[in-house]
């Protein structure tokens, strides 16, 4: 695991996105295509808008899958993941190989298992997430479901977490936001090859902290990530204020 901290939340979108496109284009060179994992939220903007501005990278090489959605939730909602990432990337890059994001319109344990059923066949080379306020991965709220094999399942939300996706301007009032999602478990996820994690701003601190610093636990979801052997952080100022020097040196 690496850290890598930037004076603000715009470098750490270009250096995390440039690690990402880096290591898409190694993969690429090394088998001829990649499978990535995209994530959604406001502290994937700076690192999305970053990142289709990279060049050389043959998106036409690349299969796509997504972290998470909410059940229920039309596609022409604000709040809809799929709808984030057609119009903040798949929009504003040459056509990929394949993408596959998740429905949660349709029914669920039908999409579930294809969804489980595609992703088996493509390993994952580069994950780009971020952690919530509640230090969740993905949609793994605490605590998380840590020995789950399958791919994608479903989870309830709890109230932090439905809190910030209100705080964060996606619903107008708490009753608005979905009980539950669909998203890919933390097996699925640590099985990446490499993973680049961006986390902005000051209200990530604790969750940061507790991700770093706490042991290996499902009560703090993204400290899972320690375990990984190339996972990068990308942090800003503010989301690594409560950080030892000694951590971030």
């Amino acid at each position: 695991m690496k850290i890598v901290i930037s004076e603000n939340k715009h470098e750490l979108g270009v250096k995390a996105a440039a690690l990402a496109a880096e290591l898409i284009r190694r993969t690429i060179a090394e088998k001829g295509s990649a499978d990535i994992i995209l994530a959604t939220g406001t502290s994937q903007f700076q690192t999305l808008e970053q990142l289709i501005k990279e060049e050389n990278i043959d998106w036409g090489k690349v299969t796509m899958f997504h972290l998470d959605e909410f059940i229920g939730l039309p596609l022409a909602h604000a709040a809809s993941f799929r709808k984030y990432l057609k119009e903040r990337f798949l929009d504003k890059v040459p056509a990929l190989k394949a993408v596959y994001l998740i429905n949660g319109e349709g029914v669920i344990p039908e999409e579930i298992a294809h969804l489980n059923g595609i992703i088996s066949q493509h390993p994952i080379d580069v994950a780009l997430v971020g952690i919530g306020e509640n230090g969740h991965l993905a949609f793994n709220d605490p605590p998380a479901d840590f020995e789950n094999e399958d791919p994608y399942h479903v989870v309830n939300l709890d109230e932090p977490c439905r809190m910030q996706q209100m705080g964060e301007g996606w619903f107008g009032s708490l009753e608005e936001v979905p009980l539950q999602a669909i998203s890919m478990t933390v097996r699925q996820i640590m099985k990446s090859r490499y993973i680049v994690c961006s986390v902005p701003d000051e209200r990530k601190a604790l969750a940061v902290k507790n991700s770093l610093l706490e042991e290996v636990s499902n009560m703090y979801p993204a400290s899972i990530l320690q375990e990984h052997a190339q996972c990068t952080f990308f942090l800003d100022k503010n989301s690594a204020s409560l950080l030892s020097e000694k951590v971030v040196a």
